[in-house]
């Protein structure tokens, strides 16, 4: 659709968005290839030609996706570094983050408890929580 005239009786949708939002919903609901291929999609419209990153919170989110998705695979490599690499970035919306990461956390515990690594990761996350208060639970 165009643009509207009038900008005070209406608004422009981000249609990067949809993936975004999709993507949450099938990983919610376990449908990792879909959940996968939508984050894949979100961090190659969030990130420029050169690598910079044009929306950190939404790649961060896309990240842990792929991690959860990862982690349900049997690939817990790739969920570790996932999992890592959306807790580095500057700029985190922590509502978001918490809900993934919780996701993140509970697929570790089922699946990983007894792995070195995932227990590291775990830690990791205690002690972000311990930093932002209300990322995670007690």
């Amino acid at each position: 659709m165009p643009h509207p005239q009038n900008l005070d009786n209406h608004f422009v949708v981000d249609p990067a968005k949809f993936d975004f939002y999709a993507m949450d919903c099938y990983r919610l609901v376990g449908e990792d290839k879909l959940a996968s291929t939508l984050a894949e999609e979100v961090l190659r419209a969030g990130t420029d030609f050169d690598g910079t990153e044009r929306a950190p919170m939404r790649n961060g989110e896309a990240r842990v996706t792929l991690g959860v998705t990862a982690a349900r695979a049997g690939d817990l490599e790739g969920a570790l570094i996932m999992g890592e690499r959306a807790l580095q970035g500057d700029r985190q919306s922590v509502p978001s983050l918490i809900m993934t990461s919780r996701e993140l956390a509970a697929e570790m515990k089922r699946r990983y408890s007894a792995e070195p690594a995932a227990q590291d990761y775990l830690a990791n996350l205690r002690a972000l929580g311990q930093e932002k208060p209300g990322f995670l639970p007690g």
